[in-house]
């Protein structure tokens, strides 16, 4: 298993930069085609849905983000939109908005510059990408050599089932202690904001 082809395939490196914000507010369809633009080549498959209606209006009723004006998503909207895209995979719904209700709050009340702050969310997401691809070469080495120890003519059958068995476990670790940290906030959350 090749770690440079492996890493093209999955266009992990897929992000939504600052500059393909633009300036001006968006309605809903204009959001959904941005996502689509940027995320299309990390799907997993043509049937996969980078972003819908449906999923914006849950984001809404379930105050994700702050309330939009005028049916138009502000660049704010957008950068939380693209944090909540990112988190959902790992994590609940209910979960996501834990982690964001207080980023929310101050963004309306002006206390915090969500640019400056994407920005750093950005800067986050190059590092870990590089790590995650050490790291992956790493299990793939040490699935190698485990497989061989088997002594098997599956050895490359063998070799994938070890690297999913690894990548679902360690998935598992940051899930339970992102999970953990979202309970830490509910829990210095001030009293009658919990829910």
């Amino acid at each position: 298993m090749n770690i440079e082809t492996l890493m093209k395939e999955l266009q992990l490196d897929t992000r939504l930069e600052v500059k393909d914000i633009p300036d001006i507010d968006l309605y809903m369809d204009q959001v959904i085609q941005l996502f689509e633009k940027k995320f299309s080549p990390a799907k997993r498959n043509e049937e996969e849905k980078v972003l819908t209606k449906t999923m914006i209006n849950n984001y809404a009723k379930g105050k994700l983000f702050f309330p939009i004006k005028n049916k138009k998503y502000s660049r704010d909207h957008i950068m939380l939109i693209s944090m909540i895209y990112q988190m959902k995979g790992a994590l609940s719904i209910h979960d996501v908005k834990q982690t964001l209700e207080p980023l929310n709050n101050k963004i309306v009340n002006e206390e915090i510059d969500l640019l400056s702050l994407y920005m750093s969310y950005l800067t986050l997401f190059d590092q870990n990408l590089e790590l995650f691809k050490h790291d992956v070469h790493q299990h793939i080495e040490e699935a190698h050599s485990e497989a061989a120890k088997i002594g098997n003519k599956e050895e490359a059958y063998l070799v994938k089932l070890l690297l999913v068995t690894t990548f679902t476990e360690i998935s598992n670790f940051y899930r339970k202690a992102a999970e953990k940290l979202v309970d830490d906030l509910m829990e210095e959350a001030p009293k009658g904001k919990k829910e």
